[in-house]
């Protein structure tokens, strides 16, 4: 088991006049090497809960096992555990301060404490993880496209070798050349090198898409946790909550509204042409 989170709360500004009870009692559990997309609208309390994860921010209650070791434990290694839970937040770009890229990426493992060397081929590693090649390394962040500074932010996250890696909203503001790219780039770390990675996003189809499992957040706590399927199932439920499920579950939806025998809790666009194809072959 990779993070336990148990009886979970957080309150920001606790006890004055502008108390928010930002997280109520979460327990989420999160194994190794899953794919894991976290949805919810804007103040469902999905970025809060993700900065308890390297403990960037300290819960008002409960606790956070990270390996079995609680994270709140006196004399714990927080540098340690940064290093393992990277948390690459939204428009990361703004955290790049260096001069250029290969020493913004060589940051994080130089803060480590590792030799030089180990230091630069671990920032090359990260580069070419990230589909970055030599003629960017020595440019300013700033020269690079919007997709292009994504990918150097999230290397110098990769660098430091972790063990889990949180994309908060990770495409926002990118054309659907530069969304691909890095979506493309999260489900290759995954299913390469067994990643645990958690994707924050608002969109649906990008959530339906890549991830194996889905945990909505509605006003601070846990409204569905399941497979995308069974989640999006929940198509009232989740409208209520300002929320929709991917426009091709409603076409599927529609189409068993009308007496297909056809499977509606589809969420991808390959899954809906298969099992289209499918009911077909059988009216035939």
């Amino acid at each position: 088991m990779s993070i336990k989170i148990e009886n979970l709360n957080y309150i920001y500004g606790a006890g004055t006049a502008f108390e928010k009870h930002a997280l109520k009692d979460i327990h989420l559990e999160i194994e190794d090497g899953q794919f894991i997309g976290m949805i919810g609208h804007t103040g469902s309390g999905k970025s809060t809960l993700i900065q308890h994860l390297n403990g960037l921010i300290r819960a008002t209650s409960g606790r956070i096992l990270y390996n079995g070791e609680n994270i709140y434990a006196e004399g714990y290694d927080m540098k340690k555990l940064r290093s393992r839970v990277g948390v690459v937040f939204q428009y990361p770009e703004q955290q790049l301060f260096e001069m250029d890229v290969f020493t913004d990426v060589c940051f994080g493992p130089k803060n480590q404490g590792l030799p030089r060397e180990e230091i630069e081929e671990r920032a090359r590693e990260a580069l070419r993880q990230v589909h970055l090649d030599e003629s960017y390394y020595r440019k300013s962040p700033f020269e690079l496209s919007g997709g292009q500074k994504r990918r150097a932010a999230i290397a110098g996250i990769l660098a430091m070798h972790p063990q889990v890696l949180v994309l908060d909203e990770p495409t926002a503001g990118l054309d659907p050349k530069g969304r691909d790219e890095i979506l493309n780039l999260a489900a290759a770390l995954h299913r390469e090198q067994n990643i645990t990675i958690i994707l924050v996003s608002h969109s649906m189809e990008d959530v339906a898409n890549y991830v194996d499992r889905i945990v909505v957040m509605n006003e601070g706590r846990i409204l569905l946790d399941d497979i995308p399927g069974k989640v999006f199932a929940h198509d009232r439920e989740l409208e209520a909550v300002g929320l929709a499920v991917p426009q091709v579950t409603y076409v599927m939806q529609a189409l068993k509204a009308k007496g297909w025998d056809i499977d509606s809790s589809v969420t991808t666009i390959a899954e809906a042409k298969r099992a289209i194809l499918d009911a077909l072959h059988r009216k035939s």
